[in-house]
Order: C-alpha cells, then sequence, then structure tokens
C-alpha cells in the first residue's frame, strides 16, 4: 500500500475548486415518465371574427393535429382555440382559461402555440399565466421565438412579452390612424361581409347571398328567434363566405346589428 504526504502548507495554498454541473438541454421531467407519452395541448387564436379569419383558425387547428401527431411519443390532448376576442386581456378567452384549468388538474404536460403575441399580449397576464404553469410542470413552447419556457429564465420572459405587448399597440394604432384617414375621404370597407364584396372603397352586392341576408331579416321581423333561424340556415346546409355551413346565434345578431344592411356606415 502506498502512502502518499503532502506538505501541510501545500495542502493549506491548495485552490479550491467547485465543480458546477453543466446546464442540461431542455428535458422536461415528463420525459423520464416512461408508462406514457407526454401530453400536449396547443393554443391559437385569431383576432377577429370575420370569415377569413375563421379559415386562418381552422388552418392552424389543422396545423397543430399534423404537429402534434407527427411525433411519436407525444398524444394530443386537446386544440385550445379563441375565435374573434381580443389577445389583451385573457379574462375574455373562454379556452384559454380552460386550458390553463386543464393544466392545473394535471391534463397537460407541454402547452406549444405559435408565439408570446398569440398566448398574451398583454406582460402582467404573460407572466402570471407562466408562473402558474410552471408550478405544476407544464412547459410552453412558443415556435417563432423557439423558447420554452420551462428552460427560459424570467427576465427573457420578461422581455419578449412587452415587446410583445407593445408590438401589439402599436399596430393597433396604426390601423387605427390608417382607417380614420379612408374615413375622411368617404370609402367603406366591409371585406368579409356576408352579401357584399369589397371593390376599392364601394360594395358590390353579391345576389346569391343578398337572398339570403333578405330571409334572415324576414324570418327575424316575423318572430323567429337568432338560434332558430341559425338552425334553419345550418339545416338546409346554406354556404357563409368560407363555405361552412353551420351557422350560430352570434353570426345571426351580428348580421341583424350591422347598420351597413340598412344602407348606413357608422364610422
Amino acid at each position: 500500500m502506498n502512502y502518499i504526504i503532502r506538505d501541510a502548507k501545500e495542502h493549506e495554498t491548495a485552490p479550491k475548486v467547485k465543480v458546477i454541473a453543466p446546464r442540461k438541454k431542455f428535458q422536461p421531467s415528463y420525459n423520464d415518465r416512461q408508462n406514457r407519452k407526454i401530453r400536449v395541448g396547443a393554443y391559437c387564436r385569431v383576432s377577429t371574427d370575420s370569415d377569413e379569419q375563421e379559415l386562418s383558425y381552422e388552418t392552424q387547428c389543422e396545423y397543430y393535429e399534423n404537429y402534434i401527431g407527427s411525433h411519436e411519443n407525444w398524444e394530443l390532448v386537446a386544440i385550445y382555440s379563441d375565435e374573434g376576442i381580443t389577445g389583451t386581456s385573457t379574462n375574455k378567452r373562454s379556452d384559454f382559461m380552460r386550458m390553463i384549468d386543464d393544466a392545473r388538474a394535471g391534463k397537460l404536460d407541454m402547452i406549444i402555440t405559435k408565439s408570446i403575441t398569440r398566448f398574451a399580449r398583454n406582460t402582467v397576464d404573460s407572466l402570471m399565466y407562466l408562473r402558474i404553469l410552471k408550478e405544476y410542470n407544464v412547459d410552453v413552447y412558443f415556435e417563432v421565438e423557439n423558447v420554452h419556457s420551462l428552460e427560459a429564465n424570467e427576465m427573457l420572459l420578461t422581455i419578449l412579452s412587452s415587446v410583445a405587448q407593445q408590438s401589439s399597440e402599436d399596430k393597433s394604432e396604426s390601423i387605427k390612424w390608417g382607417y380614420q384617414r379612408q374615413f375622411e375621404k368617404g370609402k367603406v370597407y366591409a371585406a368579409n361581409m356576408y352579401g357584399y364584396k369589397s371593390n376599392r372603397g364601394t360594395l358590390d352586392i353579391i345576389e346569391e347571398e343578398a337572398e339570403v341576408v333578405r330571409e334572415i331579416f324576414s324570418k327575424y321581423l316575423s318572430g323567429m328567434s337568432e338560434s332558430k333561424i341559425a338552425r334553419y340556415l345550418t339545416e338546409n346546409k346554406v354556404p357563409k363566405k368560407n363555405g361552412s355551413t353551420k351557422w350560430d346565434s352570434g353570426t345571426i345578431g351580428r348580421m341583424l346589428q350591422n347598420e351597413k344592411y340598412s344602407g348606413d356606415a357608422l364610422w
């Protein structure tokens, strides 16, 4: 047996080394659960309730179904989506809140969304819900930023959320300014208004759709409710602008309250 004797002074002056383990790449703890797949949910949202944006919403849902399905170890739990609801407040987004509730209930391991602007455009809301999800070990992956919330530090998430909120506010103001200038020139826009086609500031009537509009107003004046009118159109497979034949009372209500159908334009 060999013995090594070191000088006491040498021992005292020897540098103290603290070994720091390398930072692991993003590997959520749920990857260690071998008995089941990673439970994934997706969140998508469109900014308006127009037919064009409704089509965009359907496209997003189809994309996430294919994207999540392409990963063998992922299991699609649900696609959460809100249509025609503001992104600056989570209070008005029912499916967003349902997603948070499912995460708290242990139904989700990861949430995928296109970007932080889709998740929340309010910095306070964004950080609050990311903290809640982190407590339940639920990761949020932002595709555009290529950021995982469980891996990123809070300062980075704060900066990205602040930029998203400011970008949303700037874009909103820019759009409002542009519309105001067009209003001053007397131009009327109704890009996806059922029964009309927008043509450089004027509206051209689409006669096939105009007949449906007249029938909707006629049935409402005769005492039929919005929900019954929607059911009637759905049962008779009357196509909407995006080709869908599923009508709802909300769509009928908005049409009945739209002053443009009486020949006016309120700006």
